[in-house]
């Protein structure tokens, strides 16, 4: 121990017997037997315990410290340092696989495209249904209608470029 204990329990007559640091030490140099028992440290104070007792508690602080070692090493965070002084989490980890402004700027744009959608005549609209939709090919699309894929490719570029005037004219 880096300090001298409040306490130090010994065993003695089936219970434990407190006693002050300073006079378990004029014990232990009056009697060589105290140079032989088992203490594990507790709250401050030494505790008298068995030698299994002795070997599990320094057992299981060994892997602490290895599993704190490892933390360290792959520079592992503590639950702990994310909440407050009464326990409430706290929320400041940042997900950078998430670009907020991105998130806002695509839900903003997919609300225009759709209040733009319906100032396009039925035929423009069916294509950009197949197409963005439904996920046809060009080529497909063109085999529904009877047209070339040029044709489909065409008339999606007019129309994507009328739905990008009239979102922008609503800026």
């Amino acid at each position: 121990m880096k300090y001298a204990p409040r306490k130090v329990y010994i065993k003695e007559s089936g219970g434990y017997v407190e006693l002050s640091y300073k006079d378990f030490c004029h014990r232990r140099q009056a009697d060589q037997s105290y140079m032989d028992k088992l203490f594990i440290p507790i709250q401050g104070c030494l505790l008298e315990v068995m030698q299994e007792q002795y070997t599990d508690f320094y057992r299981d602080k060994e892997r602490w410290r290895y599993l704190k070692k490892l933390d360290t090493k792959h520079s592992l965070l503590s639950l702990d340092g994310f909440t407050d002084s009464e326990g409430t989490v706290i929320d400041f980890v940042v997900d950078e696989a998430v670009d907020v402004a991105e998130t806002v700027v695509h839900a903003v744009m997919v609300d225009r495209l759709k209040a733009a959608l319906p100032l396009l005549s039925d035929r423009e609209r069916a294509l950009v249904k197949a197409i963005f939709f439904e996920e046809l090919s060009e080529r497909e699309v063109g085999l529904r209608l009877g047209v070339t894929q040029s044709v489909i490719n065409k008339r999606k570029a007019k129309i994507l470029a009328k739905l990008k005037k009239i979102i922008e004219n609503k800026i």
